[in-house]
């Protein structure tokens, strides 16, 4: 199959017009842009630009605030609490890690917390603006309005996949994005729209019983995803979720206790100098000596190699900075379909 390979600043422009189209704010509209064809670089292809068309009607209906800007509800100069004013969340977390940055660096720490955020699109699009800047960094998000996964257990949605991240400085960064569900709600979309299934039972039926068909996520009534652990050890999630919704809900004063406003985020953000504590020389030498027992560890049957998080991320990038970027199957006419909406070129440079 001939696979078309686009130039990543083209996409990024091509985006932020259908962001402008769509009326977003110009400066909002290039910041978001480039955070979804990050995460298309990383490889997060169900949190990239396939966000693009559903973040462009939201700015249409009125759900996502096309311009403006955040306000400050409190400030104690190492906690931070933001009301994002349903912002583009993309947006709201780059102003909050550039806010974040000098504080760390005078605090040691610094943490802002986003209440009434848009959706936050890819965590890890997010790590290298902190790493690259010598910054441990930790960034959470749920969304109060959004109920996929059960309490372990339980059979009811409570909770979002709520992810959680983390960037951490090494000589080849550390960049872990994960959730507190076995998937997410994208990948179990992409997957039911395909007609596939899981390898595995990663989710529950209405009854409880468990499936690897990702249909159930939309059936009436509807089924759930599975906390990380799944039905042997999904307590773990189960408490991984009730942390993320305390760093998120629960310092912002704002969660699923205040009822839904639609798609949207609540955001925990904490930046951690490096310097500052043994120092950056010190930190290094820590984890450059944990990734490499890390990748030098004997590989299981069927394992060619272990890595450490963000390996094949950073070497993806890498690789399509230089030749140019792959789009997942499906997310090409959607983008062809936007391109002919709102009138655009659309910014094909060649096959391979």
């Amino acid at each position: 199959m001939e696979q078309h390979r686009y130039t990543p600043q083209a996409l990024i422009d091509f985006s932020a017009q259908v962001l402008d189209k769509a009326g977003m704010d110009e400066r909002l509209a290039h910041v978001v842009a480039q955070v979804l064809v990050e995460a298309d670089l990383l490889g997060h292809t169900t949190h990239g630009l396939a966000l693009l068309a559903s973040y462009a009607a939201e700015v249409q209906n009125g759900s996502m605030k096309a311009s403006g800007a955040q306000r400050v509800l409190s400030d104690k100069g190492a906690a931070v609490l933001w009301d994002g004013e349903r912002l583009p969340g993309p947006w709201l977390v780059c102003q909050a890690i550039d806010e974040l940055l000098p504080r760390a660096r005078k605090f040691g720490s610094a943490t802002l917390v986003i209440r009434r955020s848009h959706h936050i699109a890819c965590l890890a699009s997010y790590l290298m603006r902190a790493v690259e800047q010598d910054m441990l960094i930790v960034l959470a998000s749920s969304d109060p309005a959004g109920q996929s996964v059960a309490p372990f257990g339980g059979t009811q949605a409570v909770f979002t996949p709520n992810p959680i991240a983390a960037g951490i400085p090494a000589s080849s960064p550390l960049l872990i994005d994960i959730s507190a569900s076995v998937t997410t709600n994208g990948m179990c979309s992409r997957m039911a729209k395909q007609g596939e299934q899981f390898d595995e039972e990663w989710l529950i039926d209405a009854h409880g019983n468990p499936t690897r068909d990702p249909k159930v996520l939309f059936d009436t009534p509807s089924g759930t995803i599975l906390p990380v652990g799944g039905l042997a050890a999904g307590h773990k999630g189960y408490g991984l979720a009730l942390l993320v919704e305390a760093l998120t809900g629960g310092l912002a004063g704002y969660g699923r206790a205040d009822g839904a406003e639609g798609w949207g985020a609540t955001v925990f953000i904490s930046l951690y100098d490096t310097v500052g504590f043994a120092g950056k020389e010190e930190f290094l030498r820590q984890m450059d000596f944990l990734a490499d027992q890390c990748r030098s560890n004997p590989p299981r049957p069927g394992v060619e190699a272990v890595r450490v998080p963000g390996d094949r991320g950073l070497a993806l990038r890498k690789a399509f900075m230089k030749e140019g970027l792959v789009l997942h199957e499906g997310i090409e006419p959607a983008l062809r379909e936007l391109a002919e909406k709102y009138d655009l070129d659309f910014p094909l440079t060649g096959t391979k």
